[in-house]
Parts: C-alpha cells; sequence; structure tokens
C-alpha cells in the first residue's frame, strides 16, 4: 500500500499522464527557489513514462540571460533578478510553441549554460504528440509565459524552508563567502518571489498545489486537473 509521499507522487503522475491534448503537454512546475521542484519533476518522469507517456524534461536553468543582463541593476537587485534572469522570448519559441497547438513539435530545451556564461548548441529534437514537457522553474505564471502552460503544478514551501535548502543546495557556488549566499537570498531572491506570488498568484491558477515543506509528508492543497479534449 502507498503512503505519504509516494502516494501523493502516483495521484500526481496519474493526473498528468491522462490529461491529453492534440499536442504534447505543457506542464509547469512553478515554485520559489529550493522549494524542490526539479527533485519534483525528477521523481515523476519514471512514473509518467510507466504510465505510457514519453518525457521531456526541461529547466528554466537552461534560459539565463548572460551574466551581464542578470545583473545590470546590480546583484542585490529584486527587479533585476524577475526582469533580467532568464530569456523567456527562448522559452516560448524553443519549445512552448513548437509543442503547442499548431507547432511542428521541434524543440531545444536549453539555449545557455548558465556556468559558463555562454550559449549551447542544444540538438534540436522532435516530439510525439503524446509527449509531455516537465518544465521546472521560478516565476512560470508571469504573462510572458503563463497562457503556454497545459498544466500548471505549483511547489509551495515558506521562505524559511526556502532558505534552509537554498543554504545547504548553493553553498557550492558561493565557496568561501558564507555571507554573501544568505545576503543574496534575502536581498535579491526572496523579496523578488515575495512579490511574484503577490502579484501573480500561481496559487490561484495552480492545477495542482503541493505543499512541500516537509517532503517525507508531502501533501496536495489543491488538486483539480485541468478538462482535456
Amino acid at each position: 500500500m502507498m503512503a505519504g509521499r509516494e502516494l501523493v507522487l502516483a495521484q500526481i503522475a496519474q493526473a498528468v499522464a491522462l490529461t491529453r491534448f492534440d499536442h504534447p503537454l505543457r506542464v509547469a512546475v512553478d515554485g520559489i527557489d529550493a522549494a524542490g521542484k526539479t527533485t519534483l519533476s525528477g521523481e515523476l518522469e519514471p512514473l509518467i513514462l510507466a504510465r505510457g507517456r514519453p518525457v521531456i524534461r526541461a529547466s528554466i536553468d537552461g534560459f539565463h540571460n548572460p551574466r551581464a543582463v542578470r545583473y545590470r541593476r546590480g546583484r542585490h537587485s529584486p527587479e533585476g533578478y524577475f526582469l533580467d534572469s532568464f530569456n523567456l522570448k527562448a522559452v516560448v519559441s524553443s519549445l512552448l510553441v513548437p509543442l503547442g497547438p499548431n507547432g511542428d513539435g521541434r524543440y531545444r530545451t536549453a539555449v545557455f549554460d548558465w556556468q559558463a556564461d555562454s550559449p549551447v548548441e542544444n540538438e534540436v529534437k522532435q516530439a510525439p504528440p503524446e509527449a509531455i514537457l516537465l518544465f521546472d522553474g521560478i516565476f512560470l505564471a508571469r504573462p510572458e509565459l503563463a497562457s503556454f502552460w497545459d498544466f500548471f503544478i505549483l511547489v509551495q514551501v515558506n521562505f524559511e524552508t526556502c532558505l534552509a535548502n537554498a543554504l545547504e543546495r548553493d553553498r557550492v557556488y558561493f565557496a568561501g563567502d558564507d555571507e554573501e549566499l544568505p545576503h543574496r537570498y534575502r536581498t535579491r531572491y526572496m523579496p523578488a518571489q515575495r512579490d511574484y506570488l503577490v502579484t501573480y498568484r500561481p496559487q490561484d491558477r495552480a492545477d495542482i498545489v503541493m505543499d512541500n515543506n516537509d517532503p517525507a509528508a508531502a501533501q496536495l492543497t489543491v488538486f483539480r486537473p485541468p478538462a482535456t479534449v
């Protein structure tokens, strides 16, 4: 018998796998930093594959802007984090339009390597109509992207959990500077995400909301899979 997180994952995977359109299903996995979005997508992938649907994995991390653009308003600017971090036009043109209605199914899952601060020549692939895109990232209910999602999952954690998870996950990127990482979160990342949650209210448009403050005891607080055609 399934229990706890295993049951929650099975419920999400089943709902996603049963949602069908006449084009690949574009699933947003949204949430604030370090909420567990990428982990959730990785857990869902084999469960959806086992239900007979091909899976395409992609992340907003493959669509960063160059460092000079990301920090042009300052390294601690919340406005810069929201406005300048990502190449949203590339997300739309490389993934969301090709996989949507009347799209040709030819997609790329990344265009930029943020660690190397350089473009990448990611292979163009062909998606079958029954494929499911699991796209994890932040700010996915923003106006530039919101209308393209067929299924919207929100992974919710509080900001205390966000910071604790981030300090563990991102410490490698701030090696030798233990003060900069929490300072960056408190001044840049978390204020931008608080504004996003208030302004764009992803919780109101989500088909599924998962409380992930305690991953082992994750709970679905909203479960209303979209109608299909």
